[in-house]
């Protein structure tokens, strides 16, 4: 069983940046999984933000998040990340991250999902 727990989100002003944390516990290695985060605006279906391989080198990108959010990973801390920076009103959402057994971006293809982070982003 892969547990995956948030961390980093907040408030912030439009035009900043917050780093959003997840890390797995219970014994799983992540490095056995591609990772991506997801985030569900109130009032909308969720919607895939970035991806990352197992290995870390192939990102792909919600356009309208790219340029302006960066997801990375540790295998060695257990750990994926994803920076955002320019932040705007319509990034607010509750961010989660998933794990699945090859890259993806349908949410259906995550078998492990995190609670989720909430980021507000104001204007």
């Amino acid at each position: 069983q892969v547990q995956l727990v948030e961390s980093g989100g907040g408030l912030v002003q439009a035009g900043g940046s917050l780093s959003l944390s997840c890390a797995a516990s219970g014994g799983t290695f992540i490095s056995s999984y591609a990772m991506g985060w997801f985030r569900r605006a109130p009032g909308k279906e969720r919607e895939f933000v970035a991806t990352i391989n197992f290995s870390g080198d192939y990102t792909y990108y919600e356009d309208s998040v790219k340029g302006r959010f960066t997801i990375s990973r540790d295998n060695a801390k257990n750990t994926v990340s994803l920076q955002m920076n320019s932040l705007k009103p319509e990034d607010t959402a509750v961010y989660s991250c998933a794990a699945a057994r090859a890259i993806t971006t349908y949410a259906d293809e995550y078998a492990y999902w995190g609670q989720g982070t909430q980021v507000t982003v104001s204007s």
